[in-house]
């Protein structure tokens, strides 16, 4: 369906989960790709939060390259609350999910080819909240800032768009009962559907797209809940 053939396309994160399949999925679509994780992966083994780590890893792209076609700001922050996580854990979990990809946006700017396309991966955290999920929450909602920022700050340059996903099961385990139903489209997600939607954003299709954030959750943001309405309660 998709064709990005000799493409450059930079995924952070792309060791395992969503940014795995995204990865995967641009190859298989001829492009070529450039990870950057703290995990073990074939082209660059670095830790966000680290400004030296970042500045290595963009000229080792442009060095191999020349240039950059796509960038997607898949990393995920640290997940802890307020209850638990500290200044440095706060700070940490704000360097990987949102200066990062402000960095990285500012390293790639003047190698960005024409018809270049950003796609950060916020989450449907950016408007609803558990609790002790601050640091997480905060840099999500961060991220989604900062793509229609830059969506401006860019124009005629690069687009900029920025993906929510809501459940999404890394392993493809299909669920059944409550945990599907409370999607309204009745399941819970996986990978591809978030990569389907980034390959799409990045596409001459989505040619008139940028500043957007589209929140991909099988429905669930939009369903309101009541204690007692239609079977659900609230046990605390």
């Amino acid at each position: 369906m998709f064709v990005f053939k000799d493409k450059v396309v930079v995924v952070t994160g792309g060791a395992q989960g969503i940014g795995k399949c995204i990865c995967e999925r641009f190859k298989q679509a001829g492009a070529k790709v450039c990870v950057i994780d703290i995990l073990e992966n074939d082209y660059f083994v670095g830790d966000l939060a680290n400004k030296d780590t970042l500045e290595l890893f963009a000229q080792k792209v442009i060095a191999d390259f020349g240039h950059v076609d796509y960038l997607i700001n898949n990393a995920a922050p640290k997940f802890c609350g307020i209850s638990s996580a500290s200044y440095e854990d706060f700070e940490y979990a704000l360097k990987v999910g949102v200066t990062a990809p402000f960095y990285l946006t500012k390293l790639f700017l003047p190698y960005f080819d024409k018809g270049a396309s950003i796609v950060n991966i916020s989450s449907s955290r950016d408007r609803m909240s558990q609790p002790e999920s601050e640091t997480y929450t905060a840099s999500k909602g961060g991220i989604a800032s900062l793509t229609h920022a830059l969506a401006v700050s860019l124009s005629n340059k690069v687009r900029v768009n920025s993906i929510s996903p809501g459940w999404i099961d890394t392993d493809y385990k299909v669920y059944e009962g409550p945990d599907a139903i409370q999607q309204p489209v009745g399941r819970v997600g996986n990978p591809d559907d978030i990569a389907n939607m980034v390959l799409y954003l990045c596409s001459d299709m989505a040619s008139f797209i940028t500043g957007e954030n589209i929140c991909i959750d099988g429905g669930m943001t939009k369903q309101m809940i009541y204690h007692d309405d239609f079977g659900w309660s609230l046990k605390k």
